[in-house]
């Protein structure tokens, strides 16, 4: 999952780009909400942390128009704002969960879950389930029946993009777009060696689920039949 941080308090921004980080998500934080809007409208991320009060643009104006551009990736509020009428008005602009600072690290990380879980990509238990394999972003482990791999952070991210988009091909683009960032030089033989590693991993593990290349388009995961 890639996260976008968008918080003009630079210390903040930091350690959660950190904690985040830590819990295996990929993270892009900005200071601004001018740079906040153009990273939003990029439809890269698949969350975003956004401060109400920002310089250049304030929170609640990047949420109305992103919304209106078609931007659908969860957002939660932080603010220091915490009275009903601000929650409100947060969640009417299009919001999906609200958080008033100053907040514990846990209850974000809970939050960022349960709305993984909204969007059908998690289990109760946090895994992401595809076919007869089970992949466990917090612990880069993937399982199928009794056997289980460890995978490497770029691995476990790849395969965590490949099954939120279980039923489409997935670019090449859009995959270093997610995975490595918008603005990175990172080539297209990059994402055919992880492709290869996934598949290796596959192999071993005895999965009936293969990772198919659509010729022009990208790749996408299918249940051997």
């Amino acid at each position: 999952m890639r996260i976008l941080i968008v918080e003009d308090e630079i210390h903040l921004a930091e350690a959660l780009t950190q904690i985040l980080r830590k819990n295996n998500y990929t993270v892009d934080a900005v200071n601004d909400g001018e740079s906040g809007l153009d990273n939003a409208l990029s439809g890269i991320y698949d969350l975003i942390i956004l401060d109400i009060m920002l310089p250049k643009m304030d929170g609640l104006s990047i949420l109305k128009y992103i919304r209106k551009e078609g931007i659908k990736a969860p957002v939660i509020l932080l603010t220091a704002k915490g009275e009903i009428s601000d929650k409100v008005t947060g969640l009417d602009s299009g919001a999906d969960d609200y958080l008033p600072k100053p907040f514990a690290t846990e209850e974000l990380l809970a939050r960022i879950r349960a709305l993984s879980r909204r969007k059908g990509e998690v289990s109760t238990d946090n895994t992401l389930k595809f076919g007869d394999i089970e992949l466990n972003p917090a612990t880069l482990k993937l399982s199928s029946g009794s056997k289980e791999v460890k995978l490497i952070l770029k691995e476990s991210q790849l395969l965590e993009l490949l099954i939120s988009r279980k039923n489409s091909a997935v670019s090449k683009e859009l995959i270093i777009e997610k995975l490595w960032g918008f603005d990175s030089d990172v080539e297209h033989n990059h994402v055919e060696v992880y492709i290869s590693f996934l598949r290796k991993k596959f192999a071993y593990l005895n999965s009936q689920v293969s990772i198919n290349t659509v010729r022009g388009v990208g790749y996408i995961l299918e249940e051997k039949k």
